[in-house]
């Protein structure tokens, strides 16, 4: 926000963003009794997905980078884990997750590309 580095123009950079955002656009739709529950659980897995992100491109280690790459990935499928019992109990049954489902793909596709690179 007010520092301009680098990772800031990568891909998967804009694309954890836009997951994170559209995760708190959801949540503020599940039911109120999930507030400590689910919806804190996927705020918070979303949110490290974008921060690991951040953090590990500056790292000056490619390992190091990588690590921060994989923690991000797996925030990334706790998020999806969560969605999916989310939909199994009829929370998102009247929720477009489209916009979401694709972001989250794009981010985890970018990466794995990332990690294996």
């Amino acid at each position: 926000m007010f520092l301009t580095l680098n990772h800031q123009k990568l891909d998967v950079y804009s694309a954890s963003k836009e997951v994170v955002v559209e995760c708190y656009k959801l949540t503020n739709q599940l039911p109120y009794d999930e507030k400590f529950g689910m919806v804190s659980q996927i705020r918070r897995a979303a949110l490290s997905v974008h921060l690991n992100i951040a953090e590990g491109s500056s790292s000056k280690s490619v390992a190091e980078r990588k690590r921060y790459y994989e923690i991000a990935r797996g925030s990334l499928i706790e998020v999806d884990a969560a969605l999916d019992i989310a939909k199994e109990i009829g929370y998102l049954s009247n929720i477009n997750t489209e916009r979401l489902g694709a972001t989250i793909v794009k981010c985890f596709k970018i990466l794995t590309g990332l990690i294996q690179s």
